[in-house]
């Protein structure tokens, strides 16, 4: 059982940097840039906020373990987003000039264990459950 949790922290840990990470650059860069990025390729603009949000905040939550199932089915859907909107054409590996999906595969493979399976280990989220359900046992 341990080593199925601390697998899964070190997917959820992963998953939130780099998603963190990829949610800092859209703001840091003019969100202004996504925004007309998204509207080139026929997504409503303010999807760019959306998503760019959720891959900040989410990526944030991941990293500390909190809501990590729901953030997980959300990065999930920005995954399959992405691969049908923009990388399926490309293919697996790519053309040369861009990445194809592959690692977007992963994330989405990485994601959707996530929703399944959670992560408690070292979890802001299962602390708090395991303080009220303490505090819950002791009461009664």
């Amino acid at each position: 059982m341990f080593k199925a949790e601390l697998g899964a922290l070190i997917l959820r840990v992963t998953l939130g940097i780099i998603f963190f990470i990829h949610g800092l650059v859209k703001f840091q860069g003019g969100i202004e840039n996504t925004v007309g990025w998204f509207e080139s390729i026929g997504l409503p603009g303010f999807m760019a906020y959306a998503v760019a949000g959720i891959e900040l905040a989410g990526g944030l939550a991941l990293i500390i373990g909190l809501g990590t199932r729901v953030v997980s089915v959300l990065i999930a859907l920005i995954m399959i987003g992405a691969t049908l909107k923009v990388k399926l054409s490309l293919g697996l590996l790519g053309n040369g000039q861009m990445a194809g999906y592959e690692l977007d595969l992963a994330f989405l493979a990485m994601a959707v264990y996530l929703a399944i399976n959670g992560s408690k280990l070292y979890s802001v989220g299962q602390m708090i459950v395991n303080k009220d359900t303490n505090s819950f046992t002791k009461a009664f």
